[in-house]
């Protein structure tokens, strides 16, 4: 199978339609297997190294559909930084601050024993962990 099949079958399963540029970039974020953490900026570079045409605003708002429709999560680091992950399912990450990379932490070693009651009138929607590191020198 194509790596724009595989793309088209990802959107496919979250009721997307396939354009061009969603279809070239499903590809470049699933199509040999592997779960990625991006950056739009770095998406985009990725798009352009293979030829692709496609704009930076045109990533971002794909991403943003991705993420809408289930098939991504964003991830906040630095309440401005954001990386998005092809592995939705609940687990935490590693930001790995000299490098600005993001990988994903083993879940079965994370234990959260309480979270605090949310505020009257709200409910917890999700609880982010990021486990910032640097290099020893």
């Amino acid at each position: 199978m194509s790596l724009e099949q595989i793309g088209t079958e990802w959107l496919a399963t979250a009721g997307l339609r396939p354009t061009r540029q969603r279809v070239t970039l499903a590809a470049l974020l699933v199509g040999d297997g592997n779960h990625r953490h991006v950056t739009a900026e770095s998406l985009f570079e990725a798009a352009r190294d293979k030829g692709n045409a496609v704009s930076l605003a045109t990533v971002y708002n794909t991403l943003s559909a991705f993420c809408d429709a289930g098939l991504m999560q964003e991830v906040t680091v630095d309440g401005s930084k954001s990386y998005f992950d092809t592995n939705t399912h609940d687990h935490p990450h590693f930001y790995w601050e000299d490098e600005a990379k993001l990988t994903d932490a083993p879940s079965d070693q994370l234990v959260i024993a309480r979270l605090p009651d949310a505020p009257e009138g709200a409910e917890i929607a999700s609880v982010d962990v990021v486990i910032r590191l640097r290099r020893k020198t």
